[in-house]
């Protein structure tokens, strides 16, 4: 995370070329989108003669259980914001122009990236995962620093289509690779067709890519893209996470961002995050203190470190996300910070105005929104409350005595629940909204019959 933003690059769309492209008939739709709870792009789709005439001042709208509902979409109780008692009204999409861009994969497409508001003019939806985080980078931006984020963002790639893949209820897929292909070159080139064309369709979109490597896990792989803003970080994941499933069903195949799909090893979103001056000054590093890290950064380090449990289930938001925290699997349990040490939750790596924290707890199901929220709300507590950060943990932290990140969503659910620096830093209604959901989750999966069962249980119990 050195040197500076946006040198040379992708071209950026602008509403010239929106406005040309819809007059030489290139352009016929708009995509109208907001991130929602789930980390999914939600809106609908505009002809580009409505969206100039009709929409680009006034923006659009639409219903509010959108930030109320399950993954299933069901309408579910417990929101203060949305239910039926208030009659499901609708929210206003508020058009960010900033982030018009290419579809990817879809030449005659653009899309835009939203905020939300109240109709009735009262203000933003605070519960937004878009506004949480600008509300941190505001907090962030009061005391004189801007935040820089890069996410590493994993997947596996299977040979099914997505609709055989239900028809089989996800059971006894194919990977692309039939081994461990990390850093494999001739691992890559087996699904090289669909990775290029992510990395090419996502560099059309404005997004500066950096490279593609396979990962353990059959037919697992990375594709990373340069550091950023971490609004514009967030807004270029939940792109590019939209645009690899789209492009790769239509190569007829399927990939998946679950933190844990198979017993093998699971995706992780690394998160790498610094703070800058306002203008760009370095801030994190100093190199009259010990490890080149200045008091501004170990305090930030020691904020993120002392919330990350109750912070935990902004980083592991699903059932699914607990799987992958597994001792010696580069997956974390140990609620610690090491610098290059990948046993610990929190790796400090780079050195001048390259060093940045790592978070290794997000898996690839995260949020990106809200897991940057929390560690900038948690950096910022720290530097508030002049925290004294703990020493390095050296050597192999799975094998030490430091807590742990908690072990299932219900415990990270009650901590959050409890906790008073989330209330503090994000407020009451935003953490309530939060453990809803979480308690939403918990209910549908309790309710589940699994296939773990049925094989545990059919016959033999």
């Amino acid at each position: 995370m050195s040197g500076s933003i946006h040198a040379g690059g992708p071209k950026q769309f602008t509403l010239d070329d929106l406005r040309a492209g819809a007059e030489s008939g290139e352009i016929d739709t708009v995509i109208v989108a907001f991130t929602d709870m789930q980390g999914r792009l939600t809106g609908k789709r505009l002809h580009a003669g409505y969206f100039l005439d009709h929409v680009l001042d006034h923006g659009a709208e639409g219903c509010n259980y959108l930030l109320a509902v399950d993954v299933d979409m069901n309408t579910v109780d417990g929101y203060a914001m949305s239910s039926w008692e208030k009659g499901y009204g609708d929210f206003e999409f508020v058009l960010d122009l900033d982030t018009l861009r290419r579809t990817p994969g879809q030449p005659n497409s653009v899309t835009i990236q939203c905020d939300l508001a109240w109709l009735d003019g009262s203000g933003p939806v605070r519960q937004s995962p878009r506004g949480i985080l600008k509300g941190q980078v505001e907090r962030a931006a009061e005391k004189g620093w801007q935040a820089l984020a890069g996410t590493e963002l994993e997947f596996i790639v299977f040979e099914d289509s997505y609709t055989s893949a239900w028809d089989r209820r996800y059971v006894g897929l194919t990977g692309a690779n039939r081994y461990n292909v990390d850093y494999s070159i001739t691992g890559g080139t087996v699904v090289e067709p669909l990775l290029r064309e992510i990395r090419n369709e996502l560099y059309a979109a404005g997004v500066t890519v950096e490279g593609a490597k396979g990962e353990c896990n059959l037919g697992q792989h990375e594709i990373g893209f340069l550091y950023d803003e971490v609004v514009r970080t967030c807004d270029n994941h939940v792109i590019y996470k939209t645009a690899a499933k789209e492009l790769a069903a239509r190569h007829g195949m399927s990939l998946t961002f679950m933190a844990k799909y198979d017993e093998r090893e699971g995706n992780s979103c690394h998160v790498h995050l610094s703070l800058r001056g306002l203008e760009g000054e370095t801030v994190f590093a100093d190199d009259e203190r010990e490890g080149g890290q200045s008091l501004l950064h170990d305090q930030f380090l020691a904020g993120v470190l002392a919330t990350l449990r109750e912070f935990t289930y902004f980083y592991a938001p699903n059932i699914n996300s607990y799987k992958r925290f597994q001792p010696g699997s580069f997956a974390p349990t140990a609620v610690a910070w090491g610098r290059d040490n990948r046993t610990c939750a929190l790796r400090v790596v780079g050195h001048g105005a390259g060093l940045r924290m790592e978070n290794r707890v997000p898996g690839g199901d995260v949020n990106p929104y809200l897991a940057i929220a929390a560690m900038l709300a948690g950096g910022l507590y720290g530097i508030e409350h002049e925290l004294e950060l703990e020493p390095e943990f050296i050597g192999n932290a799975y094998n030490s005595d430091v807590d742990t990140v908690p072990a299932t969503l219900r415990e990270a659910r009650d901590l959050l629940a409890g906790s008073d620096i989330a209330r503090e830093v994000f407020g009451d209604d935003i953490v309530d909204h939060y453990v809803n959901a979480a308690d939403v989750e918990l209910k549908a999966f309790d309710a589940a019959v699994t296939d773990w069962e049925r094989v545990r249980g059919f016959e033999r119990l």
